[in-house]
């Protein structure tokens, strides 16, 4: 082969291998520029989504099933009222129904309350506050407090209560009446360490239902404008076991007031 021939074909070779450089390019181009293109509307149909998303969500909890509804107000965390938020009475009138206050006929009422296998000796006062032991021992007779845990706990200085007798166990529970007025309440305000004290919404003395606390140490607690707290009774023995055991392991948390950090379970109440 001459050497002119030799050349033309290297020639032509070398053409057609840039020519196929080339088309490699272009391809490789068109790729780059398409995955570019997908990336961008991906992500512009990401944010689209995540934004249709966002809108479609803070409708449905203005306005659909999800839509929240506010809760029933804590126990009040106040260390100046037993409040018990259960039931909503207007004040000066009984809601439900409440047992007779002839149940307590008049006369004194023993028994055991048992908190965390801690048996308690009570005794209950049926002539000094009629109303309240009445519903207390209609209760118990249906052993409406077995159960249930005793969910506040305060302990700050002139301030030490066990608030029990809510049967869902974080203050706005009861048994399904309210009733007052208030009973036999102390005039000077305080409550001796022993005492058994129903618990009620502030300023409502017709809102007592089955909360009631336990005074622990000598408590001051100031009346509010319905007047202080129904005395049931006291109680007579096993108060020293209860601080031991379960007040004086203090708040979950450190406070001086919630829930109690060892968990005082009411096992049964009984009176006869």
């Amino acid at each position: 082969m001459s050497a002119k021939k030799l050349n033309d074909r290297e020639a032509r070779q070398a053409r057609e291998r840039l020519r196929a450089y080339q088309a490699r390019q272009a391809v490789h181009e068109h790729a780059a520029k398409r995955r570019v293109r997908d990336n961008i509307i991906g992500g512009a149909v990401v944010v689209v989504v995540a934004a249709l998303a966002v809108v479609l969500q803070l409708a449905y909890f203005e306005a659909g099933p999800g839509k929240t509804v506010a809760s029933p107000a804590a126990t009040s965390t106040s260390t100046s009222t037993p409040d018990a938020t259960s039931t909503p009475a207007a004040t000066g009138a009984n809601t439900g129904d409440v047992p007779s206050k002839s149940i307590a006929e008049g006369r004194t009422w023993t028994g055991t309350l048992d908190i965390n296998g801690i048996k308690l000796g009570v005794s209950l006062d049926g002539a000094a506050a009629p109303q309240a032991v009445s519903s207390m021992i209609s209760l118990t007779k249906k052993d409406f407090f077995d159960g249930t845990v005793c969910h506040r706990l305060t302990t700050a200085d002139s301030f030490k209560l066990l608030q029990c007798g809510d049967p869902k166990g974080d203050g706005t529970g009861g048994p399904g009446y309210s009733f007052g007025p208030i009973e036999n309440a102390p005039s000077n305000q305080k409550y001796p360490a022993g005492t058994i004290a129903m618990a009620r919404q502030s300023n409502n003395a017709y809102s007592n239902g089955s909360q009631f606390f336990i005074v622990y140490g000598d408590t001051t607690i100031p009346n509010d404008d319905a007047g202080g707290y129904t005395v049931v009774g006291k109680v007579t023995s096993g108060l020293g076991d209860l601080e031991k055991q379960v007040t004086s392991k203090g708040v979950k948390g450190g406070s001086t007031d919630g829930t109690p950090a060892v968990t005082p379970t009411i096992k049964s109440f009984t009176l006869k």
